[in-house]
């Protein structure tokens, strides 16, 4: 197969592109190029109807293999809606300049402190004045740096075991048919959190930036990729005001009208609110019908909550696995308003002194189907446990739907060697 090599020279959004084709032509008896893999029918939502298949059927003038960020922006702003495959090599670094970069003139971190004290400001009200303005317009600066848009038809794959992407957001926007494989994204570290005082009882910081998002898209695919916080823990940021000084938001968010995604074979490690799956009670008009996700074979390690929280949406979650962390931890499955989860033979390793009750959580009335799911090796039933430790919060069962677009199912006792061993970047089938 040949591909093209594409160079990005200069940074700015008049990138010059030098697209040169590069490596022999395919020959009978090769080993098929994972790039042009397609979902296989009846592997979860998005194989419903048209199925997807991203930039399989590509040209090889459309072909990119990518080593920068601005290489990898720049392949995905080539002009046309043909397939298209981009193939990164190594990892991407969304923000190698660092975060004095977007910083606007005149912004001051220490004024901004001093500006909104609890103690000077108050708990009552919202920030507003100079400072605030400036930490916006350097937000703004970052969003627009980190930010990548993917076009319809489009496959982005990792090339070997070290793919990945550090710093940025990918944006998969109001278009259909596109394939994630293979890349460890490192979660987007906000350089510019934003203080409310009015979150909660004593303020809360709140950021920007999932490592992707899905909005408004149809027929997306996700797999065999690793999401984390990599070198940024959340134990690893500072206090202000008593309160974490919170640089992430979550790794995956489908929302507004996504529709028809699987997610299969990921690693979501190590991270506060992970996966939502519709972020609003008031979005009714746009997912009521819609956010219709698979998730299969995906482990969820250490991670404290929304895995996935999900509204409206008729989700399939089966044959994945909870390492819950040790402390910390509030839930899996979060049962939103008007949703239909059916979660089925997960698996789940709970420490000592976590009960199997907290997997779920009730935020709204809404039925839930729960069945073969195993908690520290045996069986236990997710609803009747939830209900009997939390009597205040009392779940419906029978989500009201039979999931049928499942390509395999493995017996529970067997998922977490399974998962363990295939999920995540770098171990491709």
């Amino acid at each position: 197969m040949r591909h093209t090599h594409l160079w990005a020279v200069g940074a700015t959004t008049a990138t010059a592109l030098v697209l040169t084709v590069i490596g022999p032509a395919a020959t009978a008896g090769a080993a098929p190029d994972p790039a042009r893999r397609t979902l296989p029918a009846g592997d979860g939502w998005a194989s419903e109807g048209t199925g997807t298949t991203g930039g399989a059927a590509a040209v090889p003038s459309r072909v990119f293999t990518v080593t920068t960020w601005e290489e990898f922006r720049a392949a995905l702003a080539v002009p046309g809606a043909g397939p298209r495959i981009v193939k990164v090599k190594g990892t991407l670094n969304a923000t190698a300049a660092g975060c004095s970069a977007f910083e606007a003139a005149g912004y001051d971190f220490e004024r901004y402190l001093a500006d909104y004290d609890p103690a000077v400001w108050g708990l009552d009200r919202e920030v507003s004045g100079p400072q605030e303005e400036l930490r916006a317009a350097s937000a703004s600066a970052q969003g627009k740096a980190i930010k990548a848009y993917v076009p319809a038809n489009t496959t982005i794959i990792g090339v070997g075991g070290n793919a990945g992407i550090t710093g940025g957001s990918l944006q998969i926007k109001g278009v259909d048919n596109v394939v994630v494989r293979n890349l460890t994204l490192e979660s987007p570290l906000d350089c510019f959190p934003q203080w409310d005082p009015t979150d909660g009882a004593t303020g809360a910081w709140n950021s920007e930036y999932d490592s992707m998002v899905v909005y408004g898209s149809t027929h997306v695919w996700i797999d065999h990729n690793t999401f984390t916080d990599g070198r940024h823990p959340d134990s690893s940021l500072p206090r202000y005001y008593g309160e974490l000084y919170q640089q992430h938001d979550g790794e995956l968010d489908i929302v507004r009208g996504a529709d028809l995604v699987t997610a299969s074979w990921n690693v979501f490690a190590d991270h506060d609110k992970t996966l939502m799956i519709g972020n609003s009670d008031s979005a009714g008009a746009t997912d009521r019908g819609r956010l219709r996700v698979t998730l299969h074979h995906n482990l969820f390690k250490n991670v404290v909550e929304r895995a996935p929280r999900v509204r409206f949406g008729k989700v399939d979650a089966y044959n994945n696995h909870f390492v819950v962390p040790a402390s910390g931890y509030a839930y899996s499955f979060g049962i939103g308003l008007e949703s239909q989860l059916v979660a089925e033979k997960n698996t789940f390793a709970l420490p000592a002194g976590v009960g199997a009750g907290k997997i779920l959580k009730k935020w709204k009335d809404a039925p839930v189907t729960t069945a073969g799911n195993h908690v520290n090796g045996r069986p236990v039933d997710l609803l009747a446990v939830h209900n009997a430790e939390f009597p205040g919060e009392v779940l419906r069962g029978g989500a009201g739907w039979t999931p049928v677009l499942r390509d395999r199912v493995d017996v529970p006792q067997a998922v977490p060697a399974l998962v363990g061993r295939g999920a995540g970047a770098g171990r491709l089938r």
